[in-house]
């Protein structure tokens, strides 16, 4: 049996054969739901299926932490009507977009949130982000546990 071992390059986009971008295009039309099958993506894009059976595998774009930040925050929330949708339209004012929301069930009038985001397009820094849901009535705690 042989260990097969891959390597892995980062390589400048401009510099990629056309296939592997066109690849990467259908993949990104099928994650998002904006083509419903492989034939529609690959028509899409101007590639042959083979070729994108070949390569879709083989191709996954690189995220820049610089441009593409993920934060975790984790929160404490009063069990209030409205409270979490205002907290959540503090985050989408702010440009923030939400990943993930996780919530416990409320024990003693508070539950536990946690929220991973997407900060690349926010407008103002996480720390006025914090500040303005701070300000939320039935926020009792917010911190960044990631990020």
């Amino acid at each position: 049996m042989t260990d097969t071992k891959h390597s892995y390059y980062i390589v400048a986009a401009d510099t990629l054969p056309e296939v592997f971008l066109r690849v990467s295009e259908a993949k990104e039309l099928l994650e998002t739901g904006d083509a419903k099958t492989v034939a529609e993506a690959v028509s899409a894009v101007g590639i042959s299926r083979s070729a994108f059976y070949k390569y879709k595998d083989k191709i996954t774009p690189f995220v820049d932490m610089k441009s593409g930040r993920i934060i975790t925050f984790n929160l404490t929330l009063r069990n209030k009507p409205g409270v979490l949708s205002s907290l959540l339209s503090i985050f989408a004012n702010s440009g923030v977009n939400i990943l993930m929301i996780n919530q416990s069930i409320p024990v003693g009038g508070c539950a536990a949130v946690t929220i991973s985001a997407e900060i690349s397009g926010m407008s103002g820094t996480p720390e006025e982000l914090m500040e303005r849901a701070r300000a939320l009535d039935g926020l009792r705690k917010i911190e960044v546990v990631a990020g």
